[in-house]
């Protein structure tokens, strides 16, 4: 890996805080019944995940080639940030079903 550790660590913040914020819009948007726009909120938000996650399978991957690093606090608050906001796009896709089954 050619970056610093904390450059890691900050872009999985920074994808992890995108993919939280897409997804709360995405929540926003159904409470309006706006569906296809909530979808798409989903869909933005969950490409955020994927990419703050294809650094962390890197760095999990290098690990398990004898290359890991040292773990600081920086990177456990990246983890952290990741794994609220794909807890977050999770339970607000179940909520925007719920929505739409109300508004049914």
């Amino acid at each position: 890996m050619s970056i610093s550790i904390e450059e890691i660590a900050m872009t999985i913040v920074g994808n992890a805080g995108e993919a939280r914020s897409f997804a709360f819009e995405a929540l926003r948007e159904a409470k309006e019944g706006n569906y296809e726009k909530a979808q798409e909120y989903l869909a933005q938000s969950k490409e955020r995940s994927l990419a703050a996650h294809e650094l962390q399978t890197e760095l999990i991957c290098n690990e398990a080639d004898g290359n890991g690093i040292e773990m600081n606090l920086l990177m456990v608050h990246a983890q952290d940030h990741l794994m609220t906001s794909i807890l977050a796009r999770e339970l607000i896709t179940e909520m925007i079903e719920l929505y739409k089954k109300i508004d049914k």
